[in-house]
């Protein structure tokens, strides 16, 4: 099995990937495709074994971590990984595949492609909807029938998200790098928490962004099956999440309404050329969070975004992609460099 460590940025699973998590702005599902929303800083990610005697039963028994969300709020996962060895990774949400829609556990398959590979895939913002999209992450209760789990288990058990990143085989890519590699990050401890009540939280599909998922280049059979790491990232309400560890709130989500007036970019993907793998049938009839609220009576907070097309900036597909993303905070209105 593959090291797992947890830092206050970041998981690193193995000696050369790591996952971050990135808020950024709910995009409206008005039956439009929207550009790449910017991140809006990384989540907070702390330790369950931390905090072992304030988290539900559910979290002591999978380990790994938590990171705080507001109901309704989106967010993309980021990735870093060695471009002279890369890693095959299965993402679930709700131990729901979010590339093939399958059960999450089932091994690595082409046929549909169940798996992306990094550092080829910079991100991944949603579910596979196919066509060159994906269905945005955004957070929500379980237990009120919202996530892709309730669509496609039937019940709201796990929510969350699960991550199993697997080494190549032996051979298949150099043992060392080209030259001396960054250093990972820097482990951090939280502070010690009060107690809590925990509302967990997991994902429901939102509005539709263009973002491809890339087919493996490499073949199924480069990775070996048996040389895995896993993790289990719990989320937790924010209010909730403050009272178990100790600290205030994060700030509620701008919304991108606001975010757009302001003038702040958005992003674009110079990938034309590049394949994508075809929707998960399953993950493609999954009810958005706007339908559930449709059926409910409820139809606001959905309005439309206009986003000209001077505040797109272009990113070529290129290790610094993530990055550039990464600059559009609005607390500090940062762009791009020219």
């Amino acid at each position: 099995m593959l090291d797992v460590a947890i830092s206050e940025h970041s998981i690193r699973i193995g000696g050369r990937f790591a996952v971050s998590f990135q808020r950024t702005l709910r995009i409206p599902d008005d039956g439009r495709t929207y550009p790449l929303p910017p991140g809006l800083g990384v989540f907070p990610i702390y330790k369950v074994e931390d905090y072992s005697d304030r988290v539900p039963p559910l979290w002591r028994e999978q380990g790994g971590a938590f990171i705080p969300m507001y109901q309704r709020e989106a967010l993309w996962l980021g990735f870093d990984a060695a471009t002279w060895k890369p890693n095959a990774v299965q993402i679930a949400v709700g131990r729901i595949n979010a590339i093939s829609g399958a059960e999450y556990g089932e091994r690595l398959r082409a046929n549909p492609q169940n798996y992306i590979v990094c550092p080829d895939q910079p991100w991944l913002d949603g579910i596979n909807s196919g066509h060159g999209s994906v269905r945005q992450f955004v957070a929500m209760r379980l237990g009120l029938g919202y996530t892709v789990e309730a669509a496609l288990r039937g019940t709201e058990e796990f929510g969350g998200i699960q991550i199993t990143v697997f080494e190549p085989k032996l051979g298949r890519f150099p043992e060392q790098p080209p030259h001396e590699a960054a250093a990972g990050p820097q482990r951090l401890a939280g502070p010690k928490p009060a107690r809590a009540t925990t509302q967990t939280m997991g994902l429901g599909a939102g509005g539709v962004m263009k973002q491809k998922i890339y087919p493996d280049a490499h073949g199924v059979d480069t990775w070996d099956p048996e040389n895995y790491g896993r993790v289990a990232v719990h989320i937790v309400n924010s209010e909730q999440f403050s009272e178990i560890v100790g600290t205030a709130r994060p700030s509620p989500p701008i919304d991108a309404g606001t975010y757009t007036t302001h003038g702040l970019p958005w992003f674009d993907l110079y990938d034309e050329a590049r394949a994508d793998v075809p929707g998960a049938e399953r993950l493609v009839g999954v009810k958005t969070i706007a339908e559930r609220d449709a059926e409910q009576g409820d139809e606001t907070g959905n309005a439309s975004v206009d986003i000209p097309e001077s505040q797109i900036e272009k990113l070529r597909p290129e290790v610094s992609a993530k990055s550039d993303r990464s600059k559009g905070d609005s607390t500090k209105r940062l762009h791009k460099d020219k």
